[in-house]
């Protein structure tokens, strides 16, 4: 059964004003949907599955030697944000009185006084549903930022840089633009489902992290490519499954906002893929995967800030726009001369900002109301609200330097602390971080044979005269005894290739 009325289903009156009540002595559902309730849970898990499907995306990007490092270090990311969002995370980002403009303070720490209270982010559910499902927007943010370390970045400084960035990057963006006391919030910032904390936040925080980590060895971007496409795909599909619940959630209702932000999400991320495709088409006159993938990424990007403001012909327009402008912004890199190995500024940064802006521009108070809540609720220029551009543009200057300038400290901080350098060797770069951080890797050992220089590289090529072999860390000691006698062989003829032993079934890996 819905509700007939403009705003929340059931007036809360709970006895207590923070916690809703004693849930021994009355009953703290009594106030919300129980479809809301099960469509944000689901919507959460939706959200959750986005970080595997980064960690897929980034490995198939990534070389086959470092492709198990991209899913150790997304994966363990969301270890450490859980842990932070407990802490003190969704304190900082959502706390009801701070009484400051910037960030929280630490009213809920430890998750403290988050019960049944309708939360601070809509009165359809309570604050302890609310905290489960903001708490995945913080892990996918950190996901995508970390891709900063691809290739050439220490796994554990990575971690910490983690933590003290959700901290002092993410909790305050959150704030800005999604708490009643935030800044943007008060001047009516228009930012759906997260352009400003996690589109902005992630781009413009990995571009920081990725100037400060150094570029990588030179020699080895010759014909680079990225390993595995399909992997990319899966990772890519995976993350068009979860943005429905990432953008539909952001309604905090099954209602039909909801609809209208999964309809609008999957229109711009399909127009935005066939544009990218076209314009990769003018030049390689070959139909790339790659570039759907990265498309219909740059497409649901700018749809996050924007799906639950646009009517679907100006979410089609978005898309055509978005895919122009990540498509071209990859180049800026090379402008800059900043190695975003994965293109996260390219695809995240300028996508969100392009969706920031046409919310100024676009944005519709009939489709706002869509959620049975929000009636009156100020829409952008064509709305006759006029002055919203100007506050988007500032929130999307003020968030971008925010968010470089402080991940940029942060990584600098931690990387001149002894143990915690961020950059890995150029003998680890060479040999592959999988080899070097982990010992594992994301193909049996048979396929690391295959590839010679996959472990045991060279400097140069050929290897000059007593040049000394990295030799591979794994413990496979045919593969060490095959190094060798390349070396010592170097200067005459190729030796007969030996039969491999044979494994002993006895015998565990």
């Amino acid at each position: 059964m819905s509700y007939s009325h403009i705003g929340a289903p059931v007036e809360f009156n709970g006895t207590d004003d923070v916690l809703g009540g004693n849930p021994m002595v009355e009953n703290l559902n009594q106030w919300y949907q129980a479809g809301d309730q099960a469509f944000i849970l689901v919507s959460a898990i939706l959200v959750l599955m986005m970080v595997p499907g980064i960690a897929f995306l980034y490995s198939g990007l990534a070389r086959r030697k470092s492709a198990l490092s991209m899913l150790w270090v997304v994966m363990m990311s969301f270890s450490v944000v859980a842990f932070q969002w407990f802490f003190w995370g969704f304190s900082l980002a959502f706390s009801p009185n701070a009484g400051n403009p910037i960030i929280g303070d630490m009213f809920h720490f430890g998750l403290q006084r988050v019960w049944g209270a309708p939360s601070v982010g809509s009165p359809l559910i309570p604050g302890l549903l609310y905290s489960f499902y903001q708490m995945m927007f913080c892990a996918v943010t950190a996901a995508l930022t970390i891709g900063a370390v691809a290739e050439r970045g220490r796994v554990i400084p990575a971690m910490v840089f983690v933590f003290f960035w959700a901290t002092l990057v993410y909790c305050p963006l959150a704030y800005w633009v999604w708490n009643p006391n935030g800044w943007g919030y008060v001047y009516g910032v228009l930012d759906y489902a997260g352009g400003v904390p996690v589109e902005i936040g992630s781009g413009m925080s990995a571009l920081a992290y990725s100037w400060v980590l150094g570029r990588r060895n030179e020699k080895m971007m010759m014909n680079f490519r990225p390993h595995n496409i399909s992997l990319i795909t899966l990772g890519t599909i995976l993350l068009m499954v979860g943005w429905l619940g990432f953008n539909g959630g952001s309604s905090f209702g099954a209602n039909l906002r909801a609809a209208m932000a999964c309809w609008n999400s999957i229109l711009t991320g399909m127009f935005a893929a066939m544009t990218w495709c076209l314009l990769d088409y003018r030049l390689a006159k070959k139909w790339s995967m790659v570039g759907w993938c990265s498309g219909t990424i740059s497409g649901l990007v700018a749809a996050t800030p924007a799906s639950g403001f646009l009517d679907p012909w100006a979410s089609i327009l978005l898309g055509i726009v978005a895919g122009v402008a990540c498509n071209f912004a990859t180049k800026i890199k090379f402008l800059i001369k900043i190695d975003d190995s994965l293109d996260v500024f390219a695809e995240h940064g300028v996508g969100g900002i392009v969706g920031l802006i046409f919310n100024g521009f676009f944005g519709s108070q009939t489709i706002i109301a869509l959620d049975g809540v929000n009636a009156g609720l100020a829409g952008g220029f064509l709305d006759g609200n006029y002055v919203v551009m100007g506050y988007q543009i500032a929130m999307i200057l003020a968030a971008s330097a925010w968010a470089f300038c402080v991940s940029a400290i942060i990584a600098k901080i931690i990387d001149l602390i002894p143990g915690l350098k961020l950059r890995a060797s150029e003998e680890a770069e060479l040999l592959g971080m999988d080899d070097d951080q982990h010992g594992e890797f994301s193909y049996d050992y048979v396929e690391v044979r295959r590839d010679f220089l996959a472990w045991s590289p060279q400097r140069d090529e050929p290897a000059q005269e007593g040049e000394v072999v990295i030799e591979p860390q794994h413990g496979i000691h045919e593969m060490a005894t095959m190094t060798a006698r390349s070396q010592s062989s170097s200067d005459g003829p190729a030796p007969q290739q030996e039969k491999p032993p044979v494994a002993d079934p006895n015998k565990r890996d």
